[in-house]
């Protein structure tokens, strides 16, 4: 009795684990997989590889998982088991595609998504929708090439005409149209998702991050709510909320601080809901890079980095927040981690915006750094500007006029786009880098150059520091006094034109304006011999600025019992 009551036990025991095991559905983890609880649907996919070791589709939705969790040799051996379980394995094709993709490998995926199609029934839509969802998953910091998208679109489109009720194909394939701003197409393709299957959180979420693209974030955070509704357990909708909150307060500062705040919420709420694994918490950190939370990041990412994850993106959060906080080596040392770690495709341009700002920072290597901005900027041309205005901090720190002058022309040069400000500092450091040590006359060519254009793109509004500095280079030019030329005299004539017209604001405007009627009254002495024209044109020189030396010199003569020497000259280049 004792043998058949242990037997007994034992047969139950069976039964039990049996049921845990084939509870776990296939369904079940792909429901885990939409609601990105990755950790959980990899559970499942590895018990029913083990109870079911002849289902390929089962090792490809576990590939599936290694793939979007960015573990790419896991993904790749998945796959390739995959094949050697079912040689027609469609979906495991389309995986080694995927992963040809994440590598760059454009005609292994291609031949691999060939070779699925090949193997794919002619009803069959599943195939088509993973391989939209491949080059989905190939977007590189949330940006979609064309060339990728287009062939998204082209696959869905596929699956949608083998299966036009395949509610998650045209999901997909809204998200296909949404990444090119094609907004028409992919609320069409969503409201035909809803059409077949109104219970799809998936469709709803899409939807309203669709609204959130065109800022209304009324809409948006209701078709949350209605995805919420239907699965209070769907952690996505918590994610887009979170993130919709983020643009909210990007584009309202009135209400800024409570949405970020409400944000983050939001996020922990999403991240309750996952299973908190560190690519959840990876996600989590990307979040807070676009929050500018950089105290949570630095507290996350160190947290990370102490879990014994492998994944190496840890160190790119450790150097962006140990940047933003100055604790530049830490930053540095994390950055170059992160380069020596990553696979090259997987580095973005950013990465070398902040690895550049800490080689900067952390003074071991500026020069360097400085050519790791100028790698930033060509690699994400959106960020030319602020990169080359870091560089040109960098030399006017160190009073390296001419080469703050080459920084502000390639800046200039590469920002299609008028940029004043930085044509007139171009010309003005041009300027100061000509001097007796460097009398090079093409800087003052480069330097007229700079102003010209300022001039010629402000006719509407002329810059009266442009004319300034014109009559300044211009006068380096000009003859001595017994032979002058008058080169700078129409500059400064408009700009006496322009502080008469709007009065001077500052100190150093003051002094321009007088410095104009000092040369005024220098010419009028010296070319016209009108000394009644000298005299009114250096009064007006005193009283805008008393401290005026070409004015204070000219009365002190005026005084002198002897013959007096000849004023001072306007300022030359190299000084200021």
């Amino acid at each position: 009795m004792k043998m058949i009551s242990k037997i007994a036990k034992v047969a139950l025991a069976l039964v039990f684990i049996g049921s845990a095991v084939f509870g776990q559905s296939l369904a079940d983890a792909k429901k885990a997989i939409d609601a990105e609880q990755y950790q959980k649907a990899k559970g499942m996919l590895k018990n029913l590889t083990v109870t079911q070791p002849t289902n390929d589709e089962n090792i490809f939705y576990l590939g599936w998982v290694y793939l979007i969790q960015d573990y790419i040799d896991s993904a790749k051996t998945t796959f390739t088991k995959g094949i050697a379980v079912n040689p027609k394995s469609a979906l495991n094709y389309v995986g080694l595609g995927a992963v040809a993709l994440s590598g760059n490998d454009n005609t292994g995926a291609t031949s691999n998504f060939n070779q699925a199609i090949t193997n794919t029934g002619k009803k069959e839509s599943t195939p088509y929708l993973y391989i939209g969802k491949a080059y989905l998953l190939d977007a590189k910091d949330g940006k979609f090439p064309p060339a990728k998208a287009n062939a998204a679109i082209d696959a869905l489109t596929k699956g949608k005409a083998v299966n036009p009720k395949d509610a998650e194909v045209l999901v997909a394939l809204g998200n296909a149209y949404r990444s090119q701003l094609k907004s028409n197409d992919a609320y069409d393709a969503y409201q035909a998702a809803l059409a077949l299957d109104p219970k799809s959180p998936a469709a709803n979420v899409a939807t309203g991050v669709l609204w959130r693209y065109a800022d209304n974030f009324s809409d948006s955070e209701k078709q949350f709510q209605a995805a919420i509704a239907i699965d209070p357990n769907y952690g996505p909708a918590y994610r887009e909320l979170a993130e919709t909150d983020l643009t909210e307060a990007q584009t309202n500062i009135k209400v800024a601080s409570a949405k970020i705040k409400e944000g983050v919420e939001n996020y922990k709420k999403f991240l309750s809901l996952t299973d908190q694994s560190p690519e959840s918490l990876m996600r989590y950190a990307d979040f807070l890079v676009n929050a500018g939370d950089y105290v949570t990041l630095q507290e996350v990412a160190t947290n990370l980095s102490k879990s014994g994850t492998t994944n190496p993106r840890i160190y790119r959060y450790l150097g962006y927040a140990a940047y933003e906080n100055k604790d530049y080596p830490a930053g540095l040392t994390a950055m170059n981690t992160w380069f020596a770690k990553a696979q090259p495709n997987r580095i973005l341009p950013r990465d070398y915006g902040y690895l550049g700002r800490l080689q900067i920072a952390s003074g071991q290597d500026t020069a360097k750094g400085i050519e790791t901005l100028k790698k930033y900027a060509d690699l994400d041309t959106t960020q030319v500007q602020d990169a080359y205005t870091e560089i040109v901090n960098v030399y006017k720190k160190r009073k390296d006029y001419l080469n703050t002058a080459k920084t502000y022309e390639e800046m200039t040069t590469k920002v299609h786009k008028p940029l004043v400000t930085e044509h007139i500092y171009e010309g003005i450091y041009y300027y100061f880098s000509f001097s007796s040590k460097n009398p090079d006359s093409t800087l003052l060519i480069k330097a007229d150059s700079a102003l010209s254009y300022v001039q010629r793109v402000m006719v509407e509004k002329p810059v009266p520091t442009e004319y300034v500095y014109r009559a300044r280079v211009a006068s380096v030019r000009d003859g001595d006094l017994t032979n002058m030329k008058g080169l700078p005299k129409p500059y400064y004539e408009k700009v006496i034109e322009l502080y008469t017209a709007t009065a001077p604001s500052t100190e150093t405007n003051k002094k321009d304006f007088a410095e104009a009627y000092a040369y005024l009254g220098t010419y009028a002495q010296y070319h016209d011999k009108d000394d009644a024209k000298a005299m009114e044109y250096f009064t007006k020189a005193k009283e805008i600025d008393p401290n005026n030396k070409q004015a204070a010199y000219y009365f002190d003569s005026k005084n002198a019992p002897a013959a007096s020497t000849p004023a001072a000259r306007p300022k030359k280049a190299g000084t200021k």
